[in-house]
């Protein structure tokens, strides 16, 4: 499995072969994460936009989600609710900026309890044979220490994704 990349807007943002990449201290961080998952992108996105779907994977490790809500349309929302093993439940909500069925999805992100601290979400899907590529890139971070946390939340969350599009 690939390792996910960590980036900030200033190093994603550099072009040309060589550039040099000077840190940007007004820039927030970000990351980006692909898999390669055995599906065709309509079942992938099925996935990520149908609640009952969503209730199968969604969440890192062992948890379970408790609520699943979509509006899909731009403008529309979406609420999350999962509690982890230890029972601690986590609420997250976002709107809907950009959908293009079965190739992009771009969301605000927020938890309940952090409603200031918004960020975005890109997921690309593009066909690869018998195979989805999807691209997942989160932006926007509030520091380095929320991405890092979200890096591990949704690397966890990716992996239950592609055993419930597996089966």
């Amino acid at each position: 499995m690939p390792k996910p990349e960590l980036v900030s807007k200033s190093a994603a943002a550099a072009s040309g072969a060589g550039a040099a990449v000077k840190p940007n201290p007004t820039s927030k961080p970000s990351l980006t994460i692909k898999r390669r998952l055995k599906a065709p992108p309509a079942k992938v996105y099925g996935a990520w936009t149908e609640p009952e779907k969503i209730k199968h994977w969604w969440g890192p490790g062992e948890s379970e989600t408790l609520l699943a809500e979509v509006d899909l349309q731009v403008g529309g929302s979406f609420r999350v609710v999962f509690r982890m093993s230890d029972g601690e439940e986590h609420d997250v909500r976002g709107v809907y900026r950009e959908i293009v069925p079965n190739e992009k999805l771009v969301f605000s992100w927020h938890w309940r309890t952090t409603p200031e601290r918004v960020s975005q979400v890109t997921v690309s899907l593009k066909k690869d044979g018998d195979f989805t590529l999807l691209t997942l890139f989160h932006e926007q971070f509030f520091d380095e220490a929320a991405r890092d946390g979200h890096q591990r939340g949704w690397s966890s969350t990716l992996d239950r994704l592609e055993k419930y599009i597996a089966s």
